[in-house]
């Protein structure tokens, strides 16, 4: 598996976690049992991704689109590819290799050599495959919709998509473990991730003793993780948002080096940060307007927290301490 596409979790794997080295290049290509027969292992190493029927929780076009690019070597090309196929799933079987390759803002050519890589003979062969286990017929929005109600559109279908992935609460589970038992809790988001970041560092700052939000780059953001690790810090939290700057991932790979355990809220589980995170949370942004909308990251931000809290035995005292306080002061208008 490469770097790209294994993430990998220092350590045993907990539930729901598979560990490195369950999936092996070529294992869901033509031939085999294909997409959507796979258990919880296919989704790699520490990343969330939608479980399947053999789980016993619902099925979806996007899980099986996941679980047929889980275990290939993709190039950072190839990856969008895969995003763009995942984030239009019930689409995808129908779209020529033109029309995919201007839905991922590549060359047609590009769409033909990612299809050889799964392992098809070209991309008529992996349409052909994806029609097979794809619903049968195509779902199409009203033509009528303008630009801003297919941005919302867009939206509910990235919030359908989050829903089928916490069908398996499992992942969700172990990060609020991991947070809650982190003293103090680091969290990072830079440029477009930072407001995800620090909304999370609001909230979470009611029920956790110590959180440090880190939404400035910069020479001292090392310093700083240095100083929540002789803290006593176990694990950081990141928000990682297209376009991904490079110091994010710098700064990710540094806090692993420094012994702490990663978990990131990005767009896509082929996030450039995969590779620097132990356990990867995937929600897909918007991108029908000129700039990204970012609904799902910041409802799955909200779901972490409330995994934190049933992980923190004092949160509902350290609430209501809160909500006593604000009263007193008469900090919000009733």
């Amino acid at each position: 598996m490469s770097a790209e596409t294994e993430i990998g979790e220092r350590g045993a794997a907990g539930p729901g976690i598979p560990d490195a080295g369950t999936s092996g290049p070529g294992t869901s290509g033509p031939g085999t049992s294909g997409p959507g027969t796979s258990g919880p292992g296919t989704s790699g190493p520490g990343v969330a991704g939608p479980v399947t029927s053999g789980t016993g929780v619902p099925d979806s076009p996007a899980a099986r689109l996941q679980a047929l690019f889980e275990g290939h070597r993709l190039t950072p090309t190839q990856r969008r590819i895969a995003h763009s196929m995942v984030r239009r799933a019930s689409d995808v079987p129908f779209l020529s290799s033109v029309e995919l390759a201007e839905l991922a803002g590549v060359s047609q050519p590009s769409v033909t050599r990612f299809a050889v890589a799964l392992g098809f003979d070209g991309y008529p062969a992996l349409r052909k495959h994806l029609r097979e286990v794809a619903p049968a017929e195509q779902t199409a929005g009203p033509a009528s919709y303008n630009e801003y109600q297919q941005a919302v559109e867009a939206e509910i279908e990235n919030l359908k998509n989050l829903a089928e992935l916490l069908a398996d609460p499992r992942p969700v589970q172990r990060a609020g473990r991991l947070l809650a038992a982190s003293r103090p809790l680091p969290v990072l988001g830079l440029r477009a991730a930072a407001s995800q970041a620090y909304g999370f560092a609001y909230f979470a700052a009611k029920v956790h003793p110590d959180v440090r939000l880190l939404n400035e780059g910069g020479t001292m953001i090392h310093d700083r993780i240095d100083a929540a690790v002789r803290a006593g810090a176990s694990a950081l939290l990141c928000f990682a948002l297209p376009r991904h700057p490079r110091e994010v991932v710098d700064t990710l790979a540094y806090a692993r080096e420094a012994g702490l355990s990663v978990v990131t809220v990005a767009d896509s589980a082929f996030a450039p940060v995969a590779k620097v995170s132990d356990l990867l949370l995937p929600a897909a942004v918007g991108t029908g307007l000129a700039f990204d909308t970012a609904c799902a990251p910041m409802l799955l931000g909200r779901v972490l927290l409330e995994a934190m809290c049933d992980d923190l035995p004092d949160a509902q005292v350290r609430l209501e301490e809160f909500d006593a306080r604000a009263a007193a002061r008469g900090l919000f208008v009733e």
